[in-house]
């Protein structure tokens, strides 16, 4: 298939590379066809196994308790891969935990990788599914120890015998050539296997040698979007500068496109990163509140903070990101509504205001026109303003399933405040109680206001939520 690869296998105590921990290793070198070397190995995780991977996998506590760790084998392993191509069943979960263990100990991990789930959809795209499982069954290939990381390996090994006996080794070469061939736009210096990137929806970060992230972004085909940047490098002088910058590409994958754009805005107000337009501070926000007294003076005025509360939406108008914003607004406003701007708050002084002379005013201070009149015409321009009322008895969720991942996300909201996203009942508590800890969010509502409202474009299920 290839001059020089190795076909690995891990068994981990869990999906997370950043969370979980590798317990077992088997890999098998291959050169010019012919195996030149078989290696395997229990790890101690430094973690206990659940009973659920300990039933999966057959690997118990007792069984790793007097293993290495993965600091003893890593130089092994290392030498092992050295020159190949890293061949694996589903390549970016065993390749992400290596690079998340060998992250630990601060040594790189620089490899080629090809995964034999590609592989197997280019081969036999007739076929729907290309788990090991229905590999095994459509080339009657027999494992006595699946889920085991070396009897994982030999089934990939004899699943690709009977593919080149069956399709012929050229046609293999030629295919797995393919998933290897790097696009010319990639960037020399990366260290991401762009295959590795799924093609489901969630969020990428882009990352040079610094901590600070280079770009936030979301999408809902990861791999498409990530490799637009790269392609726009030669046309856009951000996606150069970013693909000069870049060294390697981190992403979380979510349910659906709500949770998306929630986790990006979240990751943009804590990373704030270096390249994106436009940075989401919410610290400045503010909006008008309208006083109750038409004969209150001024009738505006400017809220802030922990002032902006959701539950007077019904006398707040605009949500404004600083107070330049919302003076410049009011002042249109006034000019296009002939609304007295010493009403208003918006100059100092008593009697006749200037907009009156000048003809932009209808006099509510020289007795031209009512206080009560004046405040309706003030009403009714500001309508279009107005925040809406929490259109809800409580909390809500908003619920997004992937069929193709199986992943399932609740987006948890009150008071138009993002909560949490949660999985199960425990998580749903601890969400429920954070509500009294947090502010109002712009992006939360606007989003909210496409997927909640009766009009808006509903994307996912409601939950209502009581408690």
């Amino acid at each position: 298939m290839l001059p020089s690869f190795v076909v690995l296998d891990l068994e981990t105590t869990g999906g997370s590379p950043a969370q979980d921990r590798v317990t077992e290793i088997a890999a098998v070198r291959i050169e010019n066809g012919q195996e030149v070397a078989r290696w395997s190995t229990l790890v101690n995780p430094d973690t206990p196994i659940s009973y659920f991977i300990q039933n999966l996998t057959g690997i118990s506590n007792q069984m790793v308790r007097e293993a290495p760790a993965f600091a003893e084998v890593a130089q092994q392993l290392l030498d092992l891969l050295d020159g190949a191509v890293l061949v694996a069943h589903n390549a970016r979960f065993d390749h992400g935990f290596l690079l998340s263990e060998f992250a630990r100990l601060e040594m790189p991990l620089r490899v080629k990788t090809l995964c034999t789930v590609r592989l197997s959809r280019l081969l036999y795209p007739q076929h729907r599914s290309h788990g090991l499982d229905a590999i095994m069954q459509r080339h009657g290939l027999a494992s006595s120890a699946r889920h085991r990381a070396m009897g994982d390996v030999d089934v990939v090994l004899a699943w690709l015998a009977s593919a080149t006996r069956e399709l012929g080794a050229q046609h293999i070469k030629g295919q797995a050539a393919t998933l290897l061939q790097g696009s010319s736009s990639l960037p020399p210096q990366l260290t991401t296997p762009i295959q590795d990137i799924p093609q489901s929806c969630g969020v990428y970060l882009f990352h040079g040698e610094g901590q600070v992230p280079l770009y936030i972004g979301k999408s809902v085909n990861l791999r498409s979007r990530v490799m637009a940047h790269f392609q726009a490098a030669g046309k856009v002088a951000r996606e150069m500068r970013i693909a000069q910058e870049i060294r390697r590409v981190e992403w979380i994958e979510t349910a659906g496109e709500i949770g998306a754009l929630l986790l990006e805005a979240r990751l943009m107000k804590e990373r704030q990163p270096l390249h994106n337009r436009q940075l989401r501070r919410e610290g400045s926000l503010c909006a008008w509140r309208l006083n109750a007294d038409s004969a209150a003076r001024p009738l505006l005025t400017l809220v802030r903070g922990e002032e902006l509360q959701p539950r007077e939406f019904d006398r707040l108008y605009g949500v404004y990101r600083s107070r330049a914003q919302a003076l410049t607004s009011l002042r249109e406003l006034a000019e296009q509504q002939a609304l007295c701007p010493q009403a208003l708050g918006l100059e100092s002084g008593k009697g006749r205001c200037f907009a009156h002379q000048v003809g932009r005013c209808k006099g509510v201070y020289c007795g031209e026109e009512s206080q009560q009149r004046h405040y309706l015409r003030l009403q009714m321009a500001l309508a279009e303003h107005r925040l809406q009322v929490w259109p809800h008895a409580g909390a809500v969720g908003l619920r997004e399933h992937d069929a193709e991942t199986g992943r399932t996300d609740i987006h948890v909201f009150d008071q138009w405040c993002y909560l949490a996203t949660v999985h199960d009942e425990a998580e749903l508590e601890a969400a429920l109680e954070t509500r009294r800890a947090l502010a109002f969010d712009l992006d939360s509502y606007r989003l909210l206001l496409k997927h909640l409202l009766p009009q808006g474009k509903r994307k996912a299920e409601l939950i209502r939520l009581t408690r």
